[in-house]
């Protein structure tokens, strides 16, 4: 599997290991972050490159993923989910990484490197990795939501439209 990787100067010793685990899974490695460490560096384009690199692939038929780093893994989280196509969750453990693919076809994750250990953090990717998505109806259903509302902004009604608003008092 090609997996997209990006981070800032926090993540930018965990990611330099992760490739190291993920090349030695037999996985290839594609690098979008920082080449050195700096404090003030930016992370968006970084990671909003990594997710644009794991939408290409997978418009071209490439199985992959990505893994964006931070020191808390939430900026990455939503700089990533800007890039259309992608559906990036924020995991803090095994559970969360595999119920990302089961339940959300996650296609990125985001991890807080200051949060966790290195062991940790491999074991979130590699259950990441290994988790299929479920194909269950009511998880394509609301991915299709979230792709209408994402392509032209549908969504579906509203159940209160029609009601009388509490705070106006009008219908």
């Amino acid at each position: 599997m090609r997996i997209h990787i990006a981070t800032d100067h926090a993540g930018l010793d965990f990611s330099t290991r992760l490739q190291d685990h993920l090349r030695g899974a037999g996985h290839e490695v594609i690098d979008h972050g920082p080449v050195e460490y700096d404090a003030l560096d930016d992370y968006p384009a970084f990671c909003i490159r990594a997710a644009q690199g794991v939408v290409a692939d997978q418009r071209a038929g490439v199985e992959a993923l990505g893994i964006v780093f931070g020191g808390s893994g939430n900026g990455e989280q939503i700089a990533a989910n800007k890039v259309a196509g992608i559906r990036a969750a924020l995991v803090w453990n095994t559970s969360t990484a595999e119920l990302a693919r089961q339940h959300n076809d996650a296609n990125v994750i985001s991890i807080g490197a200051r949060q966790h250990t290195f062991d940790e953090v491999t074991s979130f990717i590699d259950t990441f990795i290994a988790t299929p998505f479920s194909d269950e109806e009511r998880h394509v259903r609301r991915i299709g939501q979230i792709a209408d509302f994402e392509r032209d902004g549908s969504l579906l009604p509203d159940p209160r439209q029609g009601e009388v608003s509490a705070a106006d008092g009008h219908a």
